[in-house]
């Protein structure tokens, strides 16, 4: 009966997963509950075996994020039981484009925000105190440059502490630097920018400046080998990234392995952008000032 069942699985999964795409991509009033219905598709899937599971590459779509880290978000999170709720996003832009806002306003998270510009942060104030969802109790949203000798007093200051669920970072410079020093926070997930441009076999990184902004697209942040190595030594694993290979996803070691477990920097950048990336820009970058980590 249960061989019946998986091959029953295998046949209804892809269109239903298809069907609910569509609807998230919507403007549907019954969005949210098509994204509830997906999380419990998978965790349905799930119980029946990994097999029946789709990919990474098969789950993205786009809310509120600025590619398809919402889908993705939402996959894992449907796996990996979330210990509170609570997700931290380091430059968060205005907030109504960023990794947490999905999860914020559609699925009742906590969110502690920052970005470093002044009008950007107003923006997102006003617009999560104007949503249904998120009015009664607005995300905290900070106006801060965050630095390496500032970012734990600034989320402690926030109200994050201790084990939380998700943290995101992009801030296109001193991700891999911001990220070492990281410590008053445990995250389960995190989800970073990484520069697809440097070759998967080098661990590179602009070297720390606190006064950092990027000036060209070939000089910023850090190589996904170089996050991969952070995040070892932090005890995370790197379990995917988007299809366009630069937004990396990391998993703390011993949590939710059986679903997500380790892949190799190289298998996440085969794209056609990052060969492309890599074969065109990589020759005019490979010689600016880069640390090697």
């Amino acid at each position: 009966m249960k061989r019946i069942f998986k091959k029953v699985l295998r046949h209804f999964a892809r269109p239903i997963l298809k069907e609910l795409g569509a609807v998230l991509e919507s403007d549907s009033k019954n969005e949210v509950a098509a994204q509830k219905t997906l999380m419990q598709q998978y965790r349905l899937l799930a119980s029946n075996g990994n097999e029946q599971l789709p990919s990474m590459k098969d789950v993205g779509f786009r809310k509120y994020s600025q590619f398809e880290e919402d889908g993705i978000l939402l996959y894992i999170f449907s796996l990996i039981s979330p210990i509170n709720r609570i997700c931290v996003e380091i430059c968060a832009g205005n907030g109504r484009e960023c990794n947490t806002a999905n999860l914020i306003i559609n699925h009742g998270w906590w969110g502690h925000l920052f970005d470093g510009n002044e009008q950007n942060v107003k923006f997102g104030k006003e617009f999560f105190s104007q949503n249904k969802d998120t009015f009664l109790y607005s995300p905290r949203f900070t106006h801060a440059w965050i630095t390496s000798e500032n970012v734990n007093d600034q989320i402690a200051k926030s109200g994050a502490t201790g084990s939380i669920d998700l943290l995101s970072l992009d801030i296109d410079g001193m991700d891999y630097w911001i990220w070492k020093e990281l410590t008053v926070i445990n995250p389960q997930v995190v989800v970073c920018e990484t520069h697809n441009l440097i070759p998967p076999n080098k661990a590179l990184t602009v070297p720390y400046d606190p006064e950092f902004i990027f000036e060209s697209e070939n000089y910023r942040g850090a190589s996904l080998a170089a996050m991969c190595k952070l995040g070892k030594e932090k005890g995370y694993r790197l379990v995917g990234t988007h299809r366009f290979g630069f937004n990396a996803f990391f998993i703390k070691n011993g949590i939710g392995e059986e679903f997500f477990p380790e892949v190799d920097v190289a298998s996440c950048v085969q794209d056609p952008y990052s060969k492309i990336a890599r074969n065109e820009r990589w020759p005019q970058a490979k010689e600016r000032n880069w640390q090697e980590v």
